[in-house]
């Protein structure tokens, strides 16, 4: 177990000045608010603060950092107020540890809301002071380490939101290991039977592989040594969760994989230069695999890593990878951003040119105030947070870093929002291409705009950058919006002109003002006309009021409200089979057939007219493409029956003899009918089964699909939906 004294010895040796008093006085606190308080292994809650101290001073951050990663958790688990921490430990420390406090005191509708507002929260609050992150990114990481002491439902929650979220923001702060044991440790909780499997097939060969990990060593330390150069060369395997990732992708099996071993060389005191020269070296002595070649010393990632990375043909015919870097190259890959801290006056300074190493920070910060929708604000900024990155050039050579897969239209938003709005054609290399045309490392791109040319829905089918995807949607918006309120002022002067009613009169002398601040939030008139345009209010009821008369009552059971007037039909609506529309019971339901939501899923409802309400999938991404105002809250029956629904799942296995009878035989164990099922074989021995199932919720298909998972062979089992 690790011990304040620990910590201490170790901030000594890179810091020498650090003010030992006040870790002392933190350390002090920390133990005595925090006394009588136990983890779920057991352990006393003070551990915790503890092991992130220790993980905060492995990234070699400053005292204050330390300091408040010991007191992390005093505001939001203990009776200790921002007074008290002002007063003990100044206003840095105590700003540090309000950054990290959750939001505890509100109401959300689900824990995917919840996660997005966390996520808000913690974007602002660095966005002022980055080492707020770096603490949240320590506890972070021990929390993953004592993972197996949660029940699995919510280990697994936190290991997949560890995956979509910090991770990420491990790599795109640079701090390279921290990054690799987030994922590591978070696919081992999400793929137990994975790891397994994986584990027990690369044991078999361990002594070998060490053996040739040694051999390969030898063979480049003495191969470099007569050039003068001091280098440094370690070997290992790479992670489990990377091996796999290969596997998935390139749609193989584990023997196929041969750069399952990555060897680095770190230059001492070298130049860029000596990069160069020892990747000439390398090139000599083995044969390079074509197109297997990354330059990150010319092309830095966004993060500032830099390494040169090429896989060759090793000893006894093996592949590996061999990263070349200097001894500053290296530091930065570890230590990331506290690589290039400066300190003033006490304060961490992020001007300059280590700023702009992290301008994704203020992209963040631009689309949260962007996005009202915590789950579309959620899902966007994951697209360009966390995507592997593109490197393309504009016509004058600055280079422009694009999501992969990125496409002319994307890089046109990334120039400029109205470059990519009046984007009427693009060039690539010299040639015309399609707006759709996907971009390649190092190609040259050139935007030809037009005034007349507006942001159209099918540029959403092949855009994957979230400026470039935000930018449309909330042009779409803004037309859709502008289509309903001319469409509501017609409709309303029509129904004008039937009662020999002056229309403009009525909007001269404020009658429609006064009738828009009785029927609307806003009171604006053109609020009151896109209400009508959208079908949620009906220009025949709004006249009969200005006329001074009641509007035809409906039927009793008829829903309240603005529903009311939604839904009301010649027939009695089809009672919504599981489904509450604000509450509400008896309204025309149907199911989006692109998302085929389950009893259990995160649903929205988006209003149809004249086919009532559309219910989707949360995470649906038709769901972004629909206008907000449009949406309208729908949760699912408990007390109602649930009929068994046909869901398609997708297993991806090994090709051998058995492995279909075995699926389907865990199926059966599940308690699940199989309704369809189509199988096919794929290249490198991989078998497709498709299977259409019959299951009544969310619950009984992960228990299903957890049992297709356990049957030895299959690789992935995912939902498909649509």
């Amino acid at each position: 177990m690790l011990r304040f004294n620990d910590v201490a010895d170790q901030m000594l040796e890179y810091n020498p000045g650090t003010d030992l008093e006040l870790l002392q006085r933190a350390y002090v606190f920390s133990a005595k608010v925090h006394e009588g308080q136990e983890r779920l292994s057991g352990e006393p809650y003070l551990v915790h603060p503890l092991e992130v101290a220790g993980i905060l001073v492995q990234m070699r951050v400053d005292d204050v950092t330390v300091a408040a990663g010991l007191l992390h958790d005093t505001l939001e688990d203990t009776l200790t107020t921002r007074e008290e921490l002002v007063r003990h430990f100044g206003e840095q420390v105590a700003f540090l540890v309000e950054g990290l406090t959750k939001i505890a005191r509100i109401e959300f509708t689900s824990v995917r809301a919840r996660q997005a507002e966390n996520f808000r929260k913690m974007l602002v609050a660095m966005s002022e002071d980055i080492r707020i992150l770096l603490i949240k990114l320590a506890d972070r990481l021990h929390n993953m380490r004592t993972l197996k002491y949660m029940k699995e439902d919510s280990a697994r929650r936190i290991a997949q939101e560890t995956l979509d979220i910090y991770a990420p923001l491990a790599h795109r702060l640079g701090i390279h290991w921290m990054k690799q044991e987030l994922e590591s440790l978070a696919f081992r909780t999400l793929h137990p039977e994975i790891v397994s499997e994986l584990e027990e097939q690369i044991a078999g060969n361990r002594a070998e592989r060490e053996k040739y990990i040694e051999e390969v060593i030898g063979e480049i330390s003495s191969t470099l040594v007569s050039t003068g150069l001091s280098v440094e060369v370690t070997g290992r395997l790479k992670d489990l969760s990377s091996i796999h990732a290969k596997m998935q992708s390139q749609g193989v099996s584990l023997d196929e994989i041969y750069d399952m071993i990555a060897f680095r060389i770190v230059i001492a005191g070298g130049s860029t230069t000596d990069c160069y020269a020892v990747l000439g070296i390398v090139h000599s002595t083995w044969r390079p695999v074509p197109a297997r070649f990354k330059d990150y010393v010319a092309l830095p990632k966004p993060n500032g890593y830099q390494s040169l990375h090429t896989t060759v043909i090793g000893a006894y015919g093996e592949r590996m990878e061999v990263q070349i870097r200097t001894e500053e190259m290296h530091r930065n890959a570890e230590l990331g951003i506290a690589a290039h801290w400066k300190y003033k006056e006490g304060r961490f300074d992020t001007d300059g040119q280590d700023a702009e190493k992290f301008a994704w920070l203020r992209q963040l910060l631009e689309w949260q105030r962007d996005l009202a929708d915590p789950h579309e604000f959620l899902d966007t900024v994951k697209v360009d947070l966390f995507a592997e990155e593109v490197f393309v050039f504009t016509p004058t050579g600055d280079v422009v870093t694009l999501p992969q897969r990125a496409t002319a239209l994307d890089f046109a938003y990334a120039i400029h929002s109205e470059v990519g709005d009046q984007c009427a054609g693009s060039k690539v290399n010299g040639k015309q291409v399609p707006l759709r045309h996907v971009l390649h490392n190092g190609d040259t791109v050139e935007i030809q705009t037009s005034a007349r040319q507006f942001p159209r829905k099918d540029w959403l089918d092949f855009v994957v950058s979230s400026k470039a995807r935000t930018r449309i949607r909330h042009a779409l918006r803004v037309q859709g919006r502008e289509r309903s309120v001319q469409l509501g002022r017609d409709l309303l002067e029509r129904e004008c002109r039937k009662h020999k009613m002056s229309f403009d009169s009525l909007l001269k002398n404020g009658e429609l003002e006064s009738l828009a601040r009785s029927e609307g939030k806003s009171g604006s008139v053109d609020e009151l006309y896109s209400a009508v345009g959208y079908g949620k209010l009906s220009a025949v009821g709004l006249v009969a009021k200005l006329r001074g008369e009641e509007p035809s009552r409906p039927p009793k059971e008829a829903p309240p409200g603005r529903l009311r007037s939604l839904f009301r039909r010649e027939k009695r609506p089809e009672r919504g089979p599981g489904i509450r529309v604000s509450g509400l019971p008896d309204v025309l339901v149907r199911f989006g057939g692109c998302c085929e939501p389950l009893p259990g899923d995160d649903v929205i409802g988006f209003v149809t007219r004249g086919r009532g309400v559309t219910v989707h999938a949360r995470d649906c991404p038709r769901v972004f493409e629909l206008e907000p105002d449009r949406r309208i809250d729908v949760d699912w029956a408990d007390d109602e029956p649930r009929e068994e629904r046909a869901i398609k799942v997708r297993v991806t296995s090994i090709d051998q003899p058995g492995i279909l009878a075995k699926v389907t035989r865990s199926i059966s164990a599940a308690g699940v009918n199989i309704r369809a099922a189509t199988i096919t074989t794929g290249e490198g021995d991989i078998a497709i089964q498709s299977f259409e199932l019959g299951v009544a919720d969310v619950e009984s298909l992960n228990n299903v699909m957890k049992e297709i998972q356990r049957v030895k062979g299959v690789r992935q089992v995912e939902r498909v939906r649509g």
